[in-house]
């Protein structure tokens, strides 16, 4: 069977770590990326590509969120108490096809989505992005993922059922094999929380959760099947104790020290900010309709400015800075007012978009698979309807977007 090729033809290309020198084609063969340079489109082997007109025009590489929760839409809302239980998993057809328009087209579900929801887009049934699954985000008892209230109730969020077990574990033992069911369960990656949170009313995020000999055993645990650790960490020390443990991603990292911006070099950690989640919150809030409670909110308020610095403090160091949202605190598909954030912090344009591309497709697997434009890589791309120049033009990237292709097809077409 011959295999269709599409030719995007004199365009402005960020290849995922630099932009090109213009003009430049991209050659898709089917679902992979075949040529990338100057007239590549032009190879006899091509004659019969269709071709696209990119005069004008830029093509970035599909770009990836690794923090987002698509079954998902308001997380610590009250209102999680009267909804169905199912309703989550309708709204996250919604909502990944939300994301997926943002133009992103890998995405790591950090907590909530099951395997279903996974094989649901790979077989074409619903429209998101390819996903890297957490499956339950995993807590000590009481910590930030336990969302036992004190009234006795458990908030439904993201509860448990066949295809999301429980990630409540205590103890050496007991984490060992809450780990091993969630790799069971489909996991392809680890989520845990080394801090207290904001969304959580009960716990502060400065606090440490779950010891060094915890983490060490998740850690070995997942690396032994080939997978590795995220960890929601906001507080200095818990932040440290998840690097010195050996997690590979830190997620928010909203109280560093110097000790711990270290400790991210020696290590060649990643941090995923997601500045934009304690300010959807406060966006939330001032509607007066979120149905957070109120020590949340003022949680949101008290950490923001000190969030901010602290990856700029990050950044200027060197420390490699990845792409997240924790999209489902915020709106999906609003997924790319990250990039806008980074840059308030110091990122240049060129860092933001490889944070968003090449470097944050260094923790999707299979390695070298996602993030660039190059030879051998997934044929996925985003089309922008004017040249991407300027740091400024992030603030209005979403309304730019002309095209999403992913494997080697235009999801959307007109």
């Amino acid at each position: 069977m011959t295999v269709s090729s599409t030719v995007f033809q004199n365009a402005h290309v960020f290849d995922g770590e630099r932009f090109l020198p213009e003009p430049t084609d991209i050659v898709f063969t089917g679902p992979t990326v075949a040529a990338v340079g100057p007239q590549a489109g032009s190879d006899p082997a091509f004659a019969n590509a269709s071709v696209i007109d990119c005069t004008g025009k830029t093509v970035l590489p599909g770009l990836i969120d690794l923090h987002i929760h698509s079954t998902t839409s308001n997380p610590g809302s009250l209102q999680a108490f009267t909804e169905p239980f199912s309703l989550q998993f309708y709204e996250s057809v919604r909502n990944l096809e939300a994301t997926l328009r943002a133009g992103i087209t890998s995405a790591r579900d950090a907590g909530g989505a099951d395997l279903g929801t996974k094989l649901a887009v790979d077989s074409g049934l619903i429209k998101g992005p390819r996903l890297r699954l957490a499956i339950s985000i995993m807590s000590q008892t009481g910590g930030h993922a336990d969302f036992w209230q004190p009234s006795g109730a458990e908030s439904p969020t993201m509860g448990s059922h066949p295809g999301r077990p429980s990630g409540i574990a205590d103890g050496v033992e007991e984490v060992r094999k809450v780990t091993r069911r969630m790799l069971r369960a489909g996991a392809d990656q680890i989520k845990i929380c080394s801090t207290g949170g904001v969304l959580s009313p009960t716990d502060d995020p400065r606090h440490s959760q779950f010891t060094e000999a915890e983490i060490r055993v998740i850690v070995e645990e997942a690396e032994a099947q080939g997978k590795y650790v995220m960890a929601h960490a906001q507080g200095a020390a818990g932040i440290k104790n998840a690097l010195r443990m050996g997690v590979r991603t830190i997620e928010h990292g909203i109280y560093l020290d110097d000790e711990a911006i270290a400790l991210f070099l020696e290590k060649n950690a990643y941090l995923v900010p997601t500045l934009a989640a304690p300010e959807a919150v406060i966006r939330k809030a001032a509607t007066g309709q979120s149905g957070l409670s109120p020590l949340v909110i003022a949680k949101a308020h008290q950490v923001i400015d000190i969030h901010r610095e602290s990856i700029r403090r990050a950044v200027t160091a060197g420390v490699r800075i990845a792409m997240g949202t924790d999209s489902g605190v915020g709106v999906h598909g609003e997924n790319l007012q990250e990039l806008a954030l980074l840059a308030g912090v110091g990122m240049t344009l060129e860092q933001v978009l490889a944070a968003t591309t090449s470097v944050a497709g260094e923790l999707i697997t299979p390695l070298g698979s996602v993030g660039r434009l190059a030879p051998s890589y997934v044929a996925d791309a985003v089309v922008l309807n004017a040249r991407l120049d300027s740091v400024e033009q992030l603030a209005t990237l979403p309304t730019m977007i002309d095209q999403v292709w992913k494997d080697g097809r235009n999801q959307f077409p007109v």
